[in-house]
């Protein structure tokens, strides 16, 4: 038989008594994103960086191509700043989430 946990969840205000599964009481907790990163949203291959660290960029610039299901994505900049550090290099894969470059 599946061991579930019981818990509570607040949903609006609303406080509600329910089980977990032990699937989703093991679920990685979210976290926001952090402002200053520019992450893969899809695993792909870096097609081209269009900045080096030390440039600056303002809201809405194109910062890196990422190929993903025979697409091009342009990933821009959603704030502006300048570039510390590049993580990524044309050719590499990337898996969802990774971190590309980072502005502050």
């Amino acid at each position: 038989m599946d061991k579930r946990e019981t818990g509570k969840l607040i949903i609006d205000h609303t406080s509600y008594s329910t089980t977990f599964s032990r699937r989703f009481a093991s679920r990685k907790p979210y976290e926001p994103p952090v402002p200053g990163r520019i992450q893969s949203f899809i695993p792909g291959t870096i097609v081209e960086v269009l900045v080096k660290v030390g440039d600056t960029v303002r809201e809405g610039d194109v910062i890196v191509i990422l190929e993903a299901m025979k697409m091009k994505n342009r990933l821009i900049s959603h704030l502006d700043g300048r570039v510390v550090a590049v993580n990524t290099a044309p050719g590499n894969r990337v898996t969802k989430g990774a971190v590309l470059v980072e502005i502050a």
